[in-house]
């Protein structure tokens, strides 16, 4: 059916209700963003759905949401996960509490029951939730740091992590096959909750999430010494905001400064243009209130808390410096590795799991703490995956993980990025090294100083609609059919082309297997310890190009990584 076909459907069948149809009339005169609205459905892809809050079949709306739960309803069945519940969680956006109860009843009326968080929560408290609960999945309703125009569904199983292979593919082939709205079930909400099946979660457990965090904790005594250090934080409107100032609150930490403009969840998000701690554009408020506090340590999570960007006062000059993705994970990791190897506590069989486009300074950790690197796929999920499969092969111990994008994990209590853990360790680092006579900032310097100077960039380009989709398979194709040979005075020596699953050594010709899933990624081994990764998001219509160097001294890395961001860009 054309888009234009469909635009009728949904404003003339009854099915849609009335606030629905009166929104379409209202773009009757724009033709392309009806095409927009109706040239495809919202896919349900292998992160869930995530698309922009409007009407019409590329939208999230109560339509599109109750189609993925009455295909991810028919797989539970056929799993026979009824008894076991899907347990449901929802951020700050808009229409999160509205999409997360469809969902819920959606369920409910296939027979299966569902728990539902009585309040915003962060991601990873539901990935918690679904292994202490036994449920047989989870829904986060979120668009984790997307702009307020996006909302979006993701989907995690009974070992709390996103959903990969073959679960993915088969929930998506259950999802594709309804062949209509109406085939989507709906009961009365007093009716669900009546037969026990629409169930409501909370205070219970958030006290157990917070306990399990306490158990991460590795020098609790030096908060008491260093109570007083400044922290601010802002949780930019979302679900971040409680658990953070409670876990600092229980382990001693009094001198907490929250943002008082973003500390109220608002899916509007009004104080800023994209919510998202990458960008520092959110930070603006935190620190002029930094400044005001004279704040060691200044911290934001996203909506969903699964994010955390920090800043960290330079003791020399007195600013605030941003740490990046890597910066942030690498600080945690080596604080922690460094006290559970004086203590003894390390695991002699260790592993630290990292992206294949996160910062390869982890390989010096690796080797300095004697542990084994792993390298997964991006997305956070194949960092769940991989616990799961520690603890079903005892080969390796969990010690950490992380990706770029601005998440890590310490602790296997959730399988998802854990911003308020992260929030947790960074803040007993900070006083651990304020002790020591050394800010954050400083403790970084000292890492580069140790392991070498290692900078990475990520450039994203956003193509949307579908001359934006094109374009970005248009890239893609043209990469493979001409590989380039050099970027910048740098020599590609070895292509990993994940869509194909090889390893191709550029001198030799020799070809090896990636012995990682097929995604549509290709990964350019440079000299000199450099590297570019290039693939198109999953989640959003973007191009992401991603760099890393490794320099002699600041500058030494900062010229070197310009030279393949100038030669990208050309």
């Amino acid at each position: 059916m054309e888009y234009k076909e469909k635009y009728k459907e949904w404003l003339e069948n009854p099915l849609f209700d009335e606030e629905t149809r009166e929104d379409l009339r209202k773009i009757e005169n724009d033709e392309k963003e009806i095409e927009d609205r109706f040239y495809k459905e919202l896919e349900f892809g292998t992160a869930g759905l995530r698309g922009i809050i409007g009407s019409g079949t590329n939208r999230m709306n109560k339509y599109t949401v109750g189609k993925a739960t009455q295909g991810l309803a028919n797989f539970i069945k056929k799993e026979n996960g009824q008894e076991k519940g899907v347990v449901i969680s929802y951020d700050s956006r808009n229409f999160s509490k509205e999409f997360s109860d469809i969902a819920a009843l959606c369920l409910n009326a296939n027979g299966i029951k569902s728990y539902v968080f009585e309040s915003i929560t962060p991601v990873p408290e539901l990935s918690y939730a679904v292994r202490k609960l036994g449920a047989i999945a989870g829904i986060m309703i979120t668009a984790s740091h997307n702009p307020a125009k996006y909302n979006g569904y993701k989907v995690y199983w009974e070992d709390g992590a996103q959903i990969t292979s073959p679960k993915d593919k088969l929930i998506i082939e259950e999802v594709n096959n309804i062949s209509g709205y109406d085939k989507v079930k709906n009961i009365d909400k007093g009716k669900a909750e009546n037969l026990g099946l629409y169930n409501i979660i909370g205070k219970e457990i958030d006290d157990l999430y917070i306990e399990e965090l306490k158990k991460q904790l590795q020098n609790p005594d030096i908060i008491k010494e260093e109570k007083e250090l400044s922290i601010v934080y802002t949780p930019l409107h979302g679900a971040g905001n409680i658990p953070v100032q409670r876990i600092l609150k229980q382990i001693g930490f009094e001198n907490v400064n929250v943002v008082k403009e973003q500390e109220m969840p608002d899916g509007n998000f009004p104080t800023v243009l994209y919510p998202n701690p990458e960008d520092k554009n959110a930070f603006k408020l935190a620190l002029e209130l930094a400044k005001e506090k004279n704040a060691d340590i200044v911290l934001a999570t996203d909506p969903d808390a699964d994010r955390l960007g920090v800043y960290a006062k330079d003791s020399k000059n007195g600013e605030y410096k941003a740490f990046t993705g890597n910066m942030s994970a690498l600080l945690i990791a080596e604080y922690i590795l460094s006290q559970k190897q004086k203590k003894g506590t390390l695991s002699k069989n260790g592993a630290i799991i990292k992206s294949i486009v996160s910062s390869t300074m982890a390989k010096e950790l690796a080797k300095e703490y004697n542990l084994k690197l792993i390298e997964v796929l991006t997305g956070f999920k194949y960092i769940g995956e991989k616990i799961k499969e520690f603890e079903l092969s005892n080969e390796y111990t969990y010690e950490f993980g992380y990706e770029e994008s601005y998440g890590c994990l310490v602790g296997t209590h959730s399988r998802d990025k854990d911003a308020i853990v992260a929030v947790m360790l960074l803040c007993e680092a900070a006083a651990y090294y304020k002790k020591e006579g050394l800010t954050l900032w400083e403790q970084m310097v000292k890492m580069y100083e140790k392991y070498g100077f290692y900078k990475e960039e990520t450039i994203s380009i956003t193509l949307e609609g579908v001359d934006g989709l094109e374009k970005i398979k248009e890239i893609m194709n043209e990469l493979r059919k001409s590989p380039p040979k050099k970027f910048a005075s740098y020599n590609v020596e070895k292509i990993r082309d994940y869509k194909l699953g090889k390893i191709i050594d550029i001198k030799t010709g020799k070809e090896n297997n990636t012995d990682l899933p097929i995604s549509n990624v290709l990964y350019y081994e440079l000299n000199n310890d450099a590297w570019i990764c290039i693939r198109p998001s999953g989640t959003e219509p973007k191009i992401k190009y991603y760099i890393g160097v490794k320099g002699n001294s600041f500058e030494d890395a900062k010229e070197k990584l310009d030279q393949l961001i100038n030669s990208i860009k050309k």
